[in-house]
Order: structure tokens, then sequence, then C-alpha cells
């Protein structure tokens, strides 16, 4: 695999257009009046912190979600989808949650949002198109939500600000969906830039741009998908984010993150929570608020061997504290950072797993010219354990929601 994947700035990414341009007028018998996309995102850090009003640390990915789509003169909505060949018809007029179900419930959600915040909409025709991998903590479902609400609202003429845009994407996902995700991926989605990571604290919603150009310093991000299996169907995400708030109700807030304003330290809370898994639910957040915070100044000064530590320190939480990881995660950090140091193969300075958890990606912090040696390492522990062989390529820090066409 190529150690870079690449968005649709270069040459094959406006071949892909066209493509996507022709295939719009082959499906529905006339030209798309434009095309949007959506990046997914890794999160640098910050692992259920969101929806606990704290800090993440993500970047939008190269590869995208696009949209290409026109408005009809009914309240009718046709979306199509290239990457299963099926295709979803509802109308407006009395959309709710359950109308619309599976894949295309992402999109309706999203059109359902945006008329219940007051912006009425005309039917449209869609059709979707995505590289961002499905099921590997990459946020394929915000892309898609993003790239959707960019060119509804275009078409609509309503002008919305990132953020709303975002809450509005959200809540598609937690109340049309029922995906109780917090704002990160949505809000990564329209407001990163390019080379920078966005520092976003998830109760203010404010934001600093923090500059992310490891090239600079013959670094890398690897991001490894462990092919696993992506189970956060299952219920264990909703779970974990109830036993966070049942955390603050023990402890008389109102989220967890009071605890970082407060000052609160990891060894003061087995004095205060008495439930062992409710104590290191809370810790794990607790810690990585922290992190996210510690990440950040190790980027603005090119601390890149203490970035490689805060990573580490977040996989361990996550597999201890949080217990989100799996397996064939765990035995590729371990890989990764313990591989001995042989010709230009070096080991990573760190490495955790990414996403909502129970399966789905590992990033890792790698010195450029190890990006095949590594790969091949984690590939070969797989076959040897009977795992998956995991894919990978080299991330980097792109824009975040925009028309292409």
């Amino acid at each position: 695999m190529s150690p870079e994947i690449d968005g649709r700035d270069g040459p094959e990414g406006r071949d892909a257009l066209e493509g996507l341009a022709e295939r719009f007028h082959a499906v529905y018998g006339r030209s798309a009046a434009g095309i949007w996309a959506a990046p997914g995102r890794v999160n640098l850090i910050g692992e259920h912190t969101d929806y606990n009003g704290g800090y993440v640390l993500p970047f939008a990915l190269p590869q995208v979600s696009e949209v290409a789509a026109a408005a009809r003169e009914d309240r009718t909505v046709h979306v199509r989808s290239l990457l299963n060949g099926e295709t979803a018809e509802f109308s407006l007029d009395g959309l709710a949650p359950g109308v619309v179900e599976g894949w295309a419930s992402y999109a309706a959600g999203v059109l359902w949002s945006l008329e219940q915040a007051g912006h009425r909409l005309p039917g449209m025709d869609l059709l979707v198109d995505s590289n961002v991998p499905v099921g590997a903590g990459l946020s394929s479902s915000a892309a898609l939500e993003c790239s959707v609400a960019l060119a509804a609202t275009e078409i609509a003429g309503v002008v919305l600000p990132a953020a709303e845009l975002a809450r509005l994407a959200q809540h598609a996902e937690n109340d049309f969906v029922g995906m109780p995700c917090g704002i990160m991926d949505q809000m990564t989605a329209v407001a990163a830039e390019a080379e920078h990571a966005l520092l976003l604290d998830t109760r203010s919603m404010s934001t600093e741009q923090v500059p992310f150009t490891l090239a600079q310093d013959d670094l890398a991000l690897l991001v490894l998908d462990s092919l696993a299996e992506h189970r956060l169907v299952d219920g264990e995400y909703a779970a974990r984010r109830a036993q966070c708030e049942a955390g603050a109700r023990m402890l008389g807030v109102k989220s967890l993150r009071e605890l970082t304003d407060d000052g609160v330290a990891p060894e003061d809370l087995p004095a205060r929570l008495t439930d062992e898994v409710t104590l290191r639910r809370v810790r794990h957040v607790l810690t990585e608020n922290a992190r996210v915070l510690a990440a950040r100044e190790a980027l603005r000064t090119g601390a890149y061997a203490q970035l490689g530590e805060i990573l580490s320190a977040a996989h361990a939480s996550a597999r201890d504290d949080f217990e989100i990881t799996v397996e064939e995660t765990d035995t590729m950090v371990e890989t990764l950072l313990r591989l001995p140091a042989s010709g230009d193969v070096q080991p990573a300075l760190g490495a955790r797993q990414v996403g909502g958890g129970f399966g789905g990606c590992v990033i890792a912090l790698i010195h450029a010219d190890s990006f095949d040696g590594l790969l091949a390492a984690v590939q070969d522990n797989a076959r040897r354990r009977g795992f998956t062989e995991p894919t990978g390529f080299l991330a980097r820090a792109c824009p975040g929601a925009r028309r292409l066409a």
C-alpha cells in the first residue's frame, strides 16, 4: 500500500470528481449543482472526553466523503451510495427518527436536523461516495453527515457557522441515528485546517489551531487499521458514556470536565468514589484531559519524544481504566513500541488505539523512513496470532469540509 493516501487535490482526485459528476448524470439524468466533501479524522489524543465536556486534539484526513447534489422541485429526497449501490427514497414531510434506517439514516438525519432547526429545505437528489474506511474509527459517519449538511445548506441558501453545522450533524447522529457520540467528529470535519491539529474545548466550543508538521522533523504519523470488527453497536460505547455520567453524579459535578477545572488529582479519586469500575472510568477522563493539554504543548515546542510517551500512556489508560481496546490493537501497540532497532527501522516513539474503541485503528508516531519496516512487523505479528493483516498509511493534516466543484 502507498505510504500516504491522497485526497482530491491531485490529478487522481480531479479524475474522481469528474467520475462522480458523470455518475450523477447517469443516475439522475441531469447535472449536479455541485460536489461537496468532508473528511474523516484521526484523534491524536483525547478519547471519550468530548461528551464529558473535555478537550480533544484531532486532525482531518485526506480521505473524504463526497456528495454530488442537486435540488428537486418537490420535497422528495433520493440518495444513492456508490459504496454499496443502494438507493433510499423518502419525503422531507413527515421525516422522523425511524423512518429511514441503515446507511441512509446518516444523510436523512442531517436533513431532518436542519429542518428541526427551522431551515426549510427543497427535495434533492444525492449521490454519495467515500474513501474513508468504514468501521475503522476514522469517523466515516461524521464525514458523510457533514458533506451532506454542507451540500444541503448551500443548495437551500442557508449560511451557518461551522460550530452550528457541526452541532446539527451531531444532533442527527444522536437523535435520528441513535448513536450517542460527542461533538468532536463533526467539529473536526467542518473546522479543521491543513497542517494543523484542532484543539477543541467541547464545553465552550472554543478552538485553537495547533501546528502539526511532523515531516519537517523527518517524523510521520502512521495509521494502522487493525481490520478487527469495530464493535460500537453492541452498546459498549453507550455504556461508557452512562458510566461517566454516573461518576459525575456521584461526585456532585455536572460533567467530569469540572474535575480538571478544580485541579482534582487522580490520587484524590479513591476517597470520593467507592465503586471500582466508576473510579477507573473517571480516572481515564481526568488523566486524558491532562494528556491532551500536554500534547498541545509538545507539538508547540517540538518535544516529540514527550508526545510519544503521551500517546503510549493514553493507550494504557484506554486499555486498563476505560477497557475499550481489543487484543488485535493491544498487540499492534506492543509490537510498534518494542520492535528492536535495526538498520533503517526504529521503534515507534509512541502508539495508541484511536476512536471510540472495541476495534478500529492504531496510530503511531514514527521516524518517517521506518514505515515499511513497522508495517511489515505488525503484519507479521498479526499472521502469527491468526489475526487479519492490518493495513497502514501515513496521515497528514488536511482541510475540513468544503465545496470541490
